[in-house]
């Protein structure tokens, strides 16, 4: 069978490391649950969520094309990693701030740039 990036494939758990648990994918093609693929938040000990001869479903996230090494996700298909649309909330009143003593508003930048090359090339005068 030919592994894409995204499909989601049950395995057989063949083993567990510190750092992440094997799975079986077929009888030729093997892939690796990171530890920090198990599950939401943190894992301290892989053991307690996978187990040898454990039937898992998973997510193919990484393929590495030299090597071929499978990276395999359960992390990704948790009720709690899917995108739940935000509910829509309409402003119904827009506030802006505003102060009526302000009197300068926005002057262009061109009708001050004399102003302040005078005081540049004042400062820099005066210090040498």
């Amino acid at each position: 069978m030919e592994y894409k990036i995204g499909m989601v494939v049950s395995g057989k758990v063949t083993g567990i490391q510190p750092y992440g648990a094997f799975v079986s994918l077929d009888d030729h093609t093997q892939g690796l649950i990171h530890i920090s693929e198990c599950r939401h938040g943190f894992v301290t000990d892989i053991h307690k969520y996978l187990k040898t001869g454990q039937k898992v479903k998973v997510m193919i996230i990484d393929i590495d094309e030299y090597t071929k090494k499978i990276s395999l996700s359960v992390r990704c298909l948790e009720r709690d990693f899917v995108h739940q649309p935000e509910p829509f909330v309409r402003c119904e009143h827009k506030h802006y701030w505003t102060n009526r003593k302000v009197t300068e508003g926005f002057t262009p930048i061109a009708d001050r740039l004399d102003t302040w090359m005078r005081t540049a090339l004042a400062d820099i005068n005066k210090d040498i």
